[in-house]
């Protein structure tokens, strides 16, 4: 059963999505939080596989909440996906930087969401390629980058999948790209993740930002036909 944290300040939507969920047999509404602040102690109380908080609630945003639910070592097993009105908005990058293992729309199709859920809860990062190419068109690409990672622990081909991974390609579509089997891409990014120091697979998308190996120039690779909401 999947234990699942909802935090919303809108009690409607939080019934709308209690009973989307609760239809399901794998699904399990554990808490409700209307502000940042309910959400972590709510996470402490119930450790849900799934937190679903919104970026914009009182007394506490969504994103300080994820940043104080993500530095909680205790809390490890808890996947924070971010909840937006807007395809990308101003504070989407801060959420990944916080340790949002992605996000989602708030009107995305209730098939998509639950999909979603379920690759949040097998800890695979929440973001589309299409929301990735997004993300780094408006907003990585406006601005220097705030911090240089050091990639240097990174072998040549591992550099490779982690520039793969910044441009929104799962582990099945970076195997076709070079021509490796999905387990070995998946190893890959597995020991970047560890030299990086890195929580998530959404993170690596943020280092690989932020360290520059992903530019404009390069933004554009040939793809496989994505399946699913999320790359894994």
């Amino acid at each position: 059963m999947i234990k699942v944290l909802l935090a919303d300040d809108q009690a409607l939507i939080r019934a709308g999505f209690r009973a989307l969920l609760e239809a399901e047999d794998d699904l399990e509404v554990v808490g409700e939080a209307a502000d940042g602040r309910q959400a972590v102690e709510l996470a402490v109380r119930h450790r849900p596989q799934v937190a679903l908080v919104d970026i914009q609630m009182p007394v506490m945003d969504g994103i300080e909440a994820t940043r104080r639910i993500a530095a909680d070592e205790s809390l490890a097993g808890v996947h924070v996906v971010m909840l937006t009105n807007y395809g990308v908005d101003e504070y989407v990058l801060d959420a990944l930087r916080a340790g949002a293992a992605g996000f989602l729309l708030k009107d995305t199709d209730p098939a998509d969401l639950l999909s979603g859920i379920r690759v949040a809860a097998r800890g695979d990062a929440l973001l589309s390629p299409t929301i990735t190419r997004r993300l780094m068109d408006e907003f990585v690409m406006r601005a220097p980058a705030s911090q240089v990672t050091d990639l240097d622990p990174l072998t040549r081909r591992e550099r490779e999948v982690l520039s793969l991974v910044g441009r929104g390609l799962s582990n099945d579509e970076i195997a076709a790209h070079m021509v490796i089997s999905p387990f070995t891409a998946k190893t890959h990014v597995s020991r970047a993740m560890v030299k990086l120091g890195a929580r998530d697979r959404a993170q690596l998308v943020v280092i690989a930002y932020e360290s520059g190996l992903v530019s404009k120039r390069s933004s554009s690779v040939n793809r496989v036909p994505p399946s699913g909401v999320s790359p894994r």
